[in-house]
């Protein structure tokens, strides 16, 4: 199955080590790296890791089950909500 494109937000944290870098919307997507470049290429392999082992425990969990396959295009864009500033606005 070929995915055609994905916005994600990737977060990036300097550490005395490097950079440690996750993906906001897909648990388990966790990486390091010395530089931030190398924080980015680590995250771009740990994303395509996560969901090609997401679809891998998912077909091996459907296996002779009939299901519907469909294409689902996540287009509409989500409503981001600052915590820090909801959080601090109410006290």
């Amino acid at each position: 199955m070929l995915m055609t494109s994905m916005n994600l937000t990737a977060i990036f944290m300097r550490v005395p080590e490097g950079y440690v870098a996750f993906i906001q919307e897909l648990p388990g997507t966790n990486t390091q790296g010395a530089t931030l470049d190398e924080a980015r290429g680590n995250l771009q392999e740990a994303v395509a890791l996560v969901l090609n082992a997401n679809r891998a425990m998912s077909e091996e969990s459907l296996e002779g089950a009939s299901v519907i396959r469909e294409n689902l295009r996540a287009s509409r864009s989500v409503k981001r909500v600052d915590l820090h500033e909801s959080w601090n606005s109410e006290f």
